[in-house]
């Protein structure tokens, strides 16, 4: 049985690359998501993961952006206040950032951005707070400096 299972792994990795469609689709989903939430611009972090580590630039825009993101049942304001919400729990000013932006990017006001804060030091306490007040302080500024209101 052993023999058998591993002639098949064999033989699935070495046949050729058959075109997935739904991949094709999974992809123009993911790519939809990037340019609605980034105001029709690419995405210059996935764009620069997409260099060094296409697999990994492939498996967000297909998977996390192309089915996760763009399921229906979310709004983009929603989704995007629990998923700022999340990266400032987990500490990850990187992502929050990001997020925070895309918040910004769908019509989430700045004052709701630091009502999320807020509820960060609840439940995850006051040091990943700050952090994340930080964060924003620092968005809030480039977009000033950028001359963009939100």
């Amino acid at each position: 049985m052993k023999y058998v299972i591993a002639t098949a792994v064999i033989i699935a990795a070495t046949a050729p690359a058959v075109a997935d469609p739904l991949k094709s689709e999974r992809r123009q989903r993911g790519e939809a998501v990037v340019g609605t939430l980034n105001a029709g611009k690419s995405q210059p972090a996935l764009e620069a993961l997409r260099q060094e580590f296409p697999f990994l630039a492939d498996a967000i825009t297909d998977y996390a952006l192309g089915d996760v993101w763009s399921r229906p049942g979310l709004d983009p304001r929603t989704r995007q206040l629990a998923t700022v919400a999340v990266f400032a729990a987990l500490g990850n000013r990187t992502q929050m950032k990001i997020h925070a932006g895309y918040a910004l990017n769908v019509g989430v006001a700045r004052d709701d951005l630091k009502e999320v804060i807020y509820l960060t030091t609840v439940h995850a306490g006051f040091p990943r707070a700050i952090d994340a007040a930080q964060t924003l302080i620092e968005l809030f500024g480039e977009r000033d400096r950028a001359g963009e209101s939100r």
